[in-house]
């Protein structure tokens, strides 16, 4: 058990390419057992800290410290403490699942007797029983997905990093992904940090979430806590073609109205009760001589948190990322 119960011990740390600062003086702590999320848009900085804390990148300054370890001064501690599942797919084509997991095994010392004992089971809990002696070659990318969850458990583990681990995936394999995630916290109760894009990943299995924009952490919290530091119980939501700031400061002026957040031609009111306040904020709207094209409401989500915080949303990005590089780190400093 690390000190004072302390999984992840980040303390000011920062990591410059060049004049690139991708992730800018960030503190933070995940206690042990706890799911941890890093929560941001691609190129937020969120691989980058990942890589820190798993070694693979020295900070340029600051402090941290990964199962009681330092990053810098203990490589070689931290990695035997730690699984890492990055977001590029890593196992080999040429193996079978089986092999895969069994070479993992050797690779941290475990014994022949222990390797298989534990991989037959840890191919069970991800439902690859049935594929364990197929070629990888012939699995499908959430299946891959999956294998690798499970070979990072061979050498047991006591903090696992996944680096957004369901990104490219379809809803199924994204459930079958947090059904495992659930899994291993009800079972070894291991400490998980996981970075995500996706709101309703976050919300459905992080205890705590750090919000992280332009490699800066701009809030930390559960995702109640968070919620609950926006004002109002809903969101309004209007598309309004050629949306002025006029526009929104008239909307900002109506009492129920705790505040405005304006992306496009989407204008968001935060508002104590939405059924009541909406029929304003449209007739307000319509005074001005704009028309409204849609409204939408809800109650308050992960998403509005972000906005909220970064004034902008998390849209579904496509990123390749060059499988020796690896995300988060500008292509011509990792060559």
């Amino acid at each position: 058990m690390t000190q004072n119960n302390i999984a992840v011990e980040v303390a000011g740390i920062t990591r410059k390419f060049g004049e690139f600062t991708a992730v800018d003086n960030i503190s933070f702590q995940v206690a042990e057992g706890q799911i941890f999320g890093f929560l941001g848009t691609n190129g937020a900085g969120k691989t980058t800290l990942i890589r820190m804390l798993t070694t693979l990148l020295r900070p340029t300054s600051g402090q941290a410290r990964v199962a009681g370890f330092d990053v810098a001064a203990d490589p070689g501690q931290v990695r035997r403490a730690i699984g890492v599942v990055p977001q590029s797919l890593t196992s080999d084509l040429d193996l079978t699942g089986y092999e895969n997991m069994d070479i993992y095994g050797r690779f941290y010392n475990i014994s022949a007797r222990e390797r298989k004992e534990r991989i037959p089971h840890l191919l069970e809990l991800v439902g690859l029983s049935a594929w364990a002696g197929h070629m990888v070659a012939s699995y499908s990318g959430g299946m891959r997905r999956r294998l690798e969850l499970a070979r990072v458990l061979v050498h047991r583990p006591r903090i696992l990093f996944l680096d957004e681990p369901t990104i490219g995936l379809d809803p199924q394999s994204r459930r079958v992904v947090w059904d495992f995630i659930r899994t291993l916290r009800q079972g070894d109760a291991m400490t998980l940090f996981l970075t995500t894009h996706y709101m309703d990943e976050a919300e459905a299995l992080c205890e705590r979430v750090a919000i992280i924009d332009s490699g800066k952490l701009i809030a930390i919290g559960s995702p109640e806590e968070l919620k609950a530091r926006i004002p109002g119980s809903d969101i309004v939501s209007l598309k309004v073609p050629q949306l002025s700031d006029d526009t929104a400061e008239r909307i900002g002026k109506i009492p129920c109205v705790h505040s405005v957040s304006v992306e496009e031609n989407t204008l968001r009111a935060y508002v104590d009760n939405g059924a009541e306040a909406l029929p304003l904020l449209i007739e307000t709207i319509k005074a001005g001589g704009l028309r409204v094209v849609s409204a939408t409401l809800h109650e308050q989500s992960l998403e509005d948190v972000f906005i909220h915080f970064t004034g902008k949303s998390i849209r579904e990005e496509t990123k390749k990322v060059n499988f020796l590089i690896g995300a988060g780190i500008p292509q011509k400093w990792g060559r």
